[in-house]
């Protein structure tokens, strides 16, 4: 859907508040495409929306090939089924009393609450494999909220369980969700950045798989063979952990990432604490094995600002950008207004969305200053300048040069851009 700027609910700032430390907050607050309520509290606005539900969409997608069924569980988790596996007593959560007793917690993961939720949906080895997956919100009691949406009290989480009868499903699983989720970097415009890392696999298996995006303002340190495209984390750096994955010490450099995304095995780790078993086919009572997978949307969402910015403001890849291109009307007279208005319906009836600058009280440098903040990867200029020319000045954001174009040859531009 395109829109005209006077029409957005949000305008930009100059300044981000000023307990803002974190590079991708303050520049998204700047911008307007979220307001900061707290320390690692974030409330999105239409522009930060678009984003976040293009990116949402990308993981969706994957999720769905995989043979993922999407469901969203409730945020408020009473504490039986946590008790079983001893994670309801971690600092961890956010809690609440009742009026009528006992209290409740609001999920920070949803290992338990799936568990116990398809205990009434397996009961037979023919209802497996099975996987589920949620785009939902997370609240996690973090000590250390500094870091804009790269760690939040409250986030968007896609966690996708899977069942399996065995290992040997689990692992074949565990494979393609990893592929899947190498696919999502790809096209969200993290995947040169990103690599596959080996990391604890804490309670549940010996070793787990990060996904860390190289940047200096990530709280992890990994061991990258860029060769290799494999890394290590710093956590579980040691000779025997290079041995088991062929890799040397003189090949590897120490980086600074963001975990942008984590796969598990979990085994049996919730099931059997749970009660999730299945018959087989001799009728013996198994346990079910699961695995557990992991990425935020909001995070990637601070990720790609992180990455994908300068000096002047955001610079956003084409398949997450709220808009793919932005219009901006300067010099006010009247011949400019009419063909910015005949641009905009031309690039909106060819399916481009276009966010058009029309503000009439806005000073052109104004105008450019936004459009560089904001970000959007084309920006198209309709000015007296660009008609005696021969129509309008199109330039992509990471780009310097700009060339002339007529508004037919303009959507074609986009177009052509985007593979339509």
């Amino acid at each position: 859907m395109s829109m005209r700027q006077t029409h957005l609910l949000t305008k930009t700032r100059k300044d981000a508040p000023a307990d803002e430390v974190a590079k991708n907050a303050a520049l998204l607050i700047k911008a307007g495409f979220i307001h900061k309520e707290a320390a690692g509290i974030y409330s999105y606005l239409p522009l930060g929306e678009r984003v976040l539900t293009k990116i949402s969409n990308i993981i969706r997608n994957e999720m769905n090939a995989l043979g993922g069924q999407e469901v969203f569980l409730s945020a408020f988790q009473p504490a039986e089924a946590w008790q079983k596996t001893n994670r309801w007593d971690l600092p961890v959560w956010f809690k609440t009393k009742l009026v009528s007793g006992g209290e409740l917690g609001l999920g920070w993961t949803h290992e338990e609450a799936i568990t116990a939720i398809m205990k009434n949906h397996i009961a037979s080895y023919k209802d497996l494999p099975k996987a589920v997956y949620q785009i939902q919100t997370k609240f996690r009691n973090e000590e250390r909220a500094k870091s804009g949406l790269l760690r939040g009290r409250e986030f968007m989480m896609k966690d996708l369980y899977s069942f399996h009868a065995d290992t040997a499903d689990l692992e074949a699983f565990h494979e393609r969700c990893r592929d899947a989720y190498l696919s999502i970097f790809r096209q969200i415009g993290l995947g040169e950045h990103t690599y596959l890392t080996v990391a604890s696999g804490g309670h549940f298996s010996k070793y787990s798989f990060e996904f860390q995006t190289l940047s200096k303002s990530g709280e992890d340190t990994i061991y990258l063979a860029r060769q290799k495209k494999l890394a290590v984390n710093k956590e579980i750096l040691s000779d025997d952990v290079l041995a088991e994955y062929g890799l040397l010490k003189n090949e590897l450099e120490e980086q600074s990432a963001i975990e942008v995304g984590n796969i598990f095995k979990l085994g049996t780790r919730f099931s059997e604490p749970i009660g999730l078993s299945y018959k087989d086919e001799a009728g013996a009572l198994v346990p079910v094995v699961m695995g557990s997978y992991g990425i935020g949307p909001s995070r990637l969402f601070g990720t790609i600002a992180e990455i994908y910015s300068d000096n002047s403001g955001l610079k956003w890849p084409d398949a997450v950008a709220p808009f793919a291109a932005h219009l901006v009307a300067v010099g006010g007279t009247d011949e400019v207004r009419e063909e910015a208005d005949r641009l905009f319906d031309a690039l909106d009836r060819a399916g481009i969305e276009t966010l058009y600058d029309d503000r009439q009280t806005a000073q052109t440098g104004e105008k450019f200053a936004d459009a560089d903040l904001i970000g959007i990867p084309f920006r198209i200029v309709v000015s007296t300048k660009s008609l005696d020319s021969g129509g309008a000045e199109i330039k992509r954001r990471t780009e310097t040069e700009t060339r002339v174009a007529s508004s037919e040859e303009t959507v074609r531009h986009i177009l052509d851009a985007y593979h339509i």
